[in-house]
């Protein structure tokens, strides 16, 4: 079981690159280029988005790193490596920065977005809670996802 930490590692650094990377072009491109457009167009731009992220690729990306790094977690505070604590903190920054935010704050915002499709309602919650709250959220997930790739990478170095 142990010698699977460097592995998991290496797969879970890949992984929370590739969030980060995400999550990075949606905070400084692509949400400021749909605020730029009529509410109704952004509204209609992010639904889509929303409604198209949800293939297996993403899904495979964003919810496989999560459970490769609760198993790394529990993995390193089962050994005595040197890297397992930066791999254990790499694995709750993930869970907690990424896959928490993104369940307590970012897709309750997108679900609330995909009812209020039309109308004042919908203008009001994009331009005043989704483009400020579920841009910051997204920002916590960057952050988070880059602090985990690196904390993946130094525990890796580190097995």
């Amino acid at each position: 079981m142990i010698s699977l930490i460097p592995a998991l590692a290496f797969i879970a650094a890949i992984g929370s690159g590739l969030m980060a990377g995400l999550f990075f072009i949606f905070s400084v491109c692509i949400m400021q280029a749909l605020s730029r457009l009529p509410p109704e167009q952004g509204i209609a731009a992010m639904n889509a988005i929303n409604d198209v992220i949800q293939n297996p690729f993403f899904l495979s990306a964003f919810m496989g790193t999560a459970l490769i790094g609760l198993a790394l977690v529990i993995m390193a505070l089962l050994s005595d490596g040197e890297g397992g604590w930066l791999l254990a903190a790499g694995g709750i920054a993930y869970v907690v920065g990424v896959l928490l935010v993104t369940i307590i704050f970012n897709v309750p915002m997108n679900d609330a977005l995909a009812a209020a499709v039309t109308g004042q309602a919908a203008t009001d919650l994009w331009q005043q809670r989704y483009l400020i709250d579920w841009v910051w959220w997204n920002h916590v997930r960057t952050v988070a996802s880059i602090g985990a790739l690196a904390l993946f990478i130094l525990g890796f170095a580190r097995t």
